[in-house]
């Protein structure tokens, strides 16, 4: 079961990616996870994208299957995995499918967790972190106990500057452009099945579910 999850910036992807990987026992990668681990590792890959992260530059797109390519050989991906955050444009799907081609494999689902845009800004413009420990709540879904105050250490309670509404609508606006395309890539292959993440999040899932048959 390899399944690649794509949605906007707060649709709650990675959300429903840990939940399948907890519930079919494969795991669950992200790039960002990817990352770390090879930088913290100094393989020769991660090296080579530190080496543009400390530069302020984007990984080429290269690299990042590379990377990617790396992680879904190793004996836990035997079988399937969950891809959240990755690919983000059409030249790392192509790499990816191209990559996986010569492991004699492919993907079987797309899942596009679909949520309006101004539900976007609503939901992250709720979210509040915390100064100190950095426990995470939202005004409406995961209120803290006390308005403004963590319920784990008591400390004050913010809202971060990537959750603020214009720098959502700016992320928004880079996802449309860039990884929108994704939708019609995997449609034009016959994989990508849409649930819609307006819903609760066990909803959602149990969709998830029935899409992949099991």
């Amino acid at each position: 079961m390899k399944i690649i999850m794509l949605g906007a910036p707060g649709a709650g992807k990675g959300t429903q990616a840990k939940k399948l990987s907890t519930k079919y026992s494969i795991p669950h990668i992200s790039t960002g996870d990817i990352f770390r681990a090879n930088i913290k590792g100094e393989t020769e890959l991660g090296l080579k994208a530190k080496s543009f992260m400390d530069q302020g530059l984007l990984v080429p797109d290269a690299l990042v299957v590379d990377l990617v390519a790396d992680r879904i050989v190793e004996d836990d991906c035997a079988n399937g995995f969950v891809l959240d955050g990755f690919p983000r444009t059409i030249p790392q799907a192509e790499s990816l499918d191209a990559a996986l081609e010569k492991m004699g494999t492919s993907m079987d689902y797309a899942i596009d967790v679909d949520v309006p845009d101004d539900v976007i800004v609503k939901r992250m413009s709720g979210r509040r972190a915390c100064v100190k420990c950095g426990a995470t709540y939202h005004t409406v879904y995961i209120a803290p106990k006390v308005d403004g105050i963590c319920d784990v250490c008591g400390s004050e309670l913010i809202l971060r500057d990537d959750d603020q509404p214009e720098t959502v609508l700016k992320r928004l606006g880079v996802y449309h452009e860039q990884t929108q395309p994704l939708i019609e890539y995997y449609t034009n292959k016959g994989i990508l099945k849409t649930v819609d993440g307006t819903q609760d999040i066990d909803v959602i899932f149990e969709s998830i579910c029935e899409i992949v048959g099991a």
